[in-house]
């Protein structure tokens, strides 16, 4: 089995920043594109950046310039920073991952827990 464990969320002043990390452990034998999506009340789980096996990254427009997705494949750890942060950021944040286990031969689709990150004066 394969879990994502997030970290690094928390309440911050607007315009403040913080960085998100998500490490996964298990049965791994490679990972592929990893993510993170976001989940306000009320409103529909959206992504909001991502980061290929080759770290090319991709950026929802609301986040492109104040945010950015990194990954450290030794540690099957992904990265998210986040600067210039706007109320409209508080939501709960999750971490994705394609995950290859042993002996399947296309990916498995993994979930974290979920981080809260509340922007607030």
């Amino acid at each position: 089995q394969v879990q994502l464990v997030e970290s690094g969320g928390g309440l911050v002043q607007p315009g403040g920043s913080l960085r998100l990390s998500c490490a996964a452990s298990g049965s791994i034998r490679s990972i592929g594109t990893m993510g993170w999506y976001r989940q306000a009340p009320g409103k529909q789980r959206e992504l909001v950046a991502a980061i290929t096996s080759n770290s090319s990254p991709n950026y929802a427009d609301s986040v492109k310039g104040r945010f950015t997705i990194s990954r450290d494949n030794a540690k099957n750890t992904v990265y998210l920073q986040m600067n210039s942060l706007k109320p409209e950021d508080t939501a709960v944040y999750y971490c994705n991952a394609d995950v290859l286990i042993p002996l399947q031969w296309v990916t498995t689709n993994f979930w974290g827990q979920g981080t809260q990150v509340t922007v607030s004066s």
